[in-house]
């Protein structure tokens, strides 16, 4: 069912005439304020089709619908199904007494091609269409063949009302087969085995009326039909008295054909019943059965035992703490007792770099004395280099003066030359610079590596000062950390327990592990032994069939070891009365050829005493002897062309019993096999088992890979993998856990009703009414981008009822509802 147009009036809040219109509304939001009016829409939907409201409580409180003074409420729907276009229309009114009632109801089906934009026009009910209902009564199930779901189950799987979202995740394993049944349309099957029924019956009832043809024509055999032929050429040469014999001679032959025909059926009777059997092994199979059924049940107590002991040392585990906290407060108490015993040495370390630095630091200061002393003497032999130099020069000039000279620098006169000095002054200038500089190079090398020396240790005290410094914090927060414990030997003790309880569920779970596989093996082994003996029914129910014409006894359905004992000896017992009567039977065949014999003795004697050789001689009456088998054969000729009809009448009702007998087989092999629900009991498993798949999926995605769904014996569970895999019942699961579920199983019967369903009954479309506001940001997410993705599909029409902003914007299609003081509205936001 696909909404397309709903028009309102005087229906609860919508006093106004209000339409929704859903042409090309794949993917819509009510959205609007607490109480605006929002399911109200839906209600009006459900109540169009149905008359009823899910909040209503039924049909007694129609009185709902009328907007609050009103004297009439109209509800008009336009909807798509199965190709189909219908209009559905409900008009509700209040009497002067106060009573309301509804005054007109009906659902027509559509022109194809109609314009529903016609509608606007105020058109009368009688030009919208076929109807296919006009009254209240008709109308219950005109919706039912139109939509394919009565009104529950289309309240649990198109439309979702509020505080009903879970029932289909909630309902009882009936009601939700039930559900599935009409969904898919399985009641199908009932109509094909009820119609096999009677043609199995009309079949058979044709077939007694053949045989009681077939009775009358017994004598019309092939056998006789070759008789009367050859009886015919005899009589052409026999005399009137011959014709008088053939009669005896036909009905002796008869006689004899039939006693033969008797014998060699009672022949036949003992070899089949002889045949009858017990197979080998057939009588071990029951017991092999109840054995495999015994060790299953054994095995599913194991499996229950070994869980709860599980479950018992998990709890017990769980109680006595976390070993990884307790594994971190012994590692401190480690790391206190290493960085106790550390201080020492790093305080002895701090004081040695300390003395160290000092004696680098006094070393380095005399070193810088010794650099200066030596730097001035370098200066001094500088400037005594540059004295001499002086000197030389000066004592260069006096070697060229005399007395009385002027002196080439002052220009005085020179009165007494000063003598030669022994030696160049530069000279030994040079030898004293060259040793200062020297000493002044070894000095300042002896500063500098000095000075190095203590920069590096001065390097050194500080980084083992601030080692210092971060021991004697670590070993603070080391004390604070362990100021709480008890202990070293008591959180080892409490370790060496959880250690142990740890084993002790490692071992539970190994056990639960072969429980389970142990269960499993013998399950596998009850299906194998069940088939064995379902095998073995069929081969007995083979053999019985084979001489079911016989009428043999019931067969007691839970021994089949009986049942072939049974059967067996009333073979045997059958076998050997007809081993008895076959003596009587020879007898018989015996006479009658015996009698056939005598007649045609007979017959030669009537041909000798009338002076007629054997037919195949001649006599002096010859022509009297022809005049009569003349005659005699004429009438032998029409005798035989009467047999020859009744043998082709008998042909052909022959083969009409063999198409009754297939027929009759065939309906009656079909009603008993839809009978018992087998089938339809396969069918609803596969389709649960379908179901539950694609929910789980959709259940993995919105929970993050939390939750798989399972259902056991028809009820539903979730395998919580956050848990350990633990099995839970969804009446567990919290309220935004439940919406979860309860959207998944919607989600999944949407998008695999189609390719299940027998039927016209499709979930075209799918409104969700509630849930959104207990999911978080991230679930919320989720589901918005699972219902964009199933909207985008373009097979169904998704919609939703939410006051969730975060949600709203998501969707293209809004109709935002509000409300005055008057009534309320629906306006159409997107494209």
């Amino acid at each position: 069912m696909r909404p397309i147009r709903l028009d309102m009036a005087g229906f609860t809040v919508f006093r106004d005439e209000t339409t929704v219109d859903f042409t090309d509304a794949d993917y819509f939001a009510f959205v609007g304020p607490t109480g605006s009016g929002k399911s109200t829409v839906l209600d009006a939907i459900t109540f169009a089709l149905y008359g009823t409201v899910p909040r209503w409580g039924g049909t007694r409180g129609i009185g709902n619908a009328l907007a609050p003074s009103a004297t009439e409420a109209r509800v008009r729907l336009v909807f798509e199904s199965a190709g189909d276009r219908y209009v559905a229309t409900r008009v509700v009114r209040r009497d002067g007494r106060g009573n309301v009632k509804t005054a007109g109801a009906g659902l027509q089906l559509m022109p194809a091609g109609f314009d529903v934009s016609k509608l606007d026009t105020g058109m009368d009910l009688d030009d919208l269409g076929e109807v296919l209902a006009g009254t209240p009564a008709e109308m219950d199930q005109a919706v039912q063949d139109a939509v394919g779901l009565p009104f529950e189950q289309f309240t649990s799987c198109v439309v979702l009302p509020q505080g009903q979202f879970a029932d289909f995740l909630h309902a009882k394993p009936a009601t939700r087969q039930q559900i599935l049944v009409n969904l898919l349309g399985l009641h199908v099957y009932e109509e094909v085995q009820t119609r096999a029924t009677g043609r199995g019956q009309t079949a058979e009832g044709k077939l007694a009326v053949v045989d009681q043809s077939l009775a009358g024509l017994a004598d019309a055999t092939d056998e006789a039909v070759e008789a009367a032929e050859q009886h015919v050429g005899r009589m052409r040469e026999l005399t009137a008295a011959v014709e008088q014999a053939v009669p005896g001679l036909r009905a002796k032959r008869a006689a004899e054909v039939d006693a033969a025909a008797a014998r060699d059926a009672l022949d036949a009777e003992v070899r089949l019943l002889a045949s009858v059997r017990t197979p080998a092994g057939s009588v071990e199979t029951a017991g092999v059965t109840a054995a495999a059924r015994a060790k299953a049940a054994e095995t599913a107590d194991e499996v229950r035992a070994a869980e709860e002991k599980e479950e018992k040392v998990r709890g017990e585990l769980a109680a006595a703490g976390d070993a990884g906290s307790l594994n971190l407060m012994l590692d401190r108490h480690a790391e206190l007792e290493r960085l106790v015993g550390q201080a020492d040495w790093f305080a002895g370390e701090l004081s040695v770099a300390e003395v160290e630095h000092k004696d680098a630091a006094a070393a380095a200061e005399l070193a810088h004395s010794a650099h200066l002393g030596a730097a001035q003497l370098l200066e001094q032999a500088r400037l005594d280099y540059t004295e001499a130099q002086r000197i030389d020069r000066a004592a260069a000039l006096r070697a060229h003066l005399a007395a009385g000279d002027s002196c080439p620098v002052c220009e005085q006169t020179v009165t007494v030359v000063p003598a030669m000095p022994e030696g160049s002054a530069v000279r030994a200038a040079e030898a004293t610079g060259k040793a200062a500089r020297a000493a002044a190079e070894v000095a300042e090398s002896a500063w500098q590596q000095r000075d190095a020396v203590a920069r590096k240790l001065e390097s050194n005290l500080e980084r083992k000062r601030a080692q210092h410094e971060h021991h004697l914090s670590r070993l603070a927060e080391a004390r604070a950390a362990v100021a709480d414990s008890p202990g070293v030997e008591a959180l080892r003790r409490r370790l060496a327990e959880i250690d142990k309880l740890q084993k002790q569920l490692d071992r539970a779970a190994a056990d639960m592990r072969a429980a389970r596989s142990a269960n499993r093996q013998a399950q596998a082994a009850v299906i194998a032994a069940e088939e064995r003996q379902r095998s073995a029914w069929r081969e007995f129910d083979a053999v019985r069939d084979q001489v079911a014409r016989f009428s043999p006894p019931p067969a007691d359905r839970d021994d089949l070891a009986g049942a072939w004992t049974v059967l067996v000896e009333w073979a045997a017992d059958r076998a050997a009365e007809r081993a008895t009567a076959r003596s009587s039977a020879e007898q018989a065949v015996a006479a009658a050829h015996a009698a056939t014999v005598a007649a045609l003795a007979e017959i030669v004697a009537l041909f000798t005493a009338a002076g007629v050789a054997v037919p195949a001689s001649s006599g002096s009456d010859e022509a009297h002897l022809i005049r009569a088998a003349a005659v005699a054969a004429e009438r032998a000729e029409a005798a035989w062309r009467r047999l020859a009809d009744r043998r082709e009448q008998a042909r052909e009702l022959t083969e009409q019993r063999m198409t009754l007998q297939r027929e009759a087989r065939v309906a009656k092999a079909l009603a008993g096999h839809l009978r018992a629900n087998n089938f339809e009991r396969w069918l609803l498993e596969e389709a649960l088992d379908m179901l539950v798949d694609g929910a789980s999926r959709i259940l993995r995605e919105l929970t993050g890979g939390q939750y798989d769904l399972i259902h056991d014996k028809g009820e539903f569970f979730v395998i919580d993998h956050h848990d350990a895999g633990l099995r839970r019942g969804v009446r567990t699961l919290s309220g935004g856990e439940t919406f979860q579920a309860s959207l998944a199983l919607a989600l999944a019967l949407s998008e695999q009703l189609a390719g299940m369903s027998t039927t016209a009954a499709s979930l075209e479309s799918i409104v969700l009414d509630e849930g959104f506001g207990t999911l978080d940001a991230a679930t919320l997410d989720v589901v918005a981008a699972t219902l964009e993705n199933l909207a985008a599909r373009g097979d169904r029409m998704v919609g939703v009822v939410t006051h969730v902003n975060a949600l709203a914007e998501r969707v293209p299609v809004r109709f935002e509802v509000h409300k005055d003081a008057r009534s309320a509205h629906v306006t159409r936001v997107g494209f």
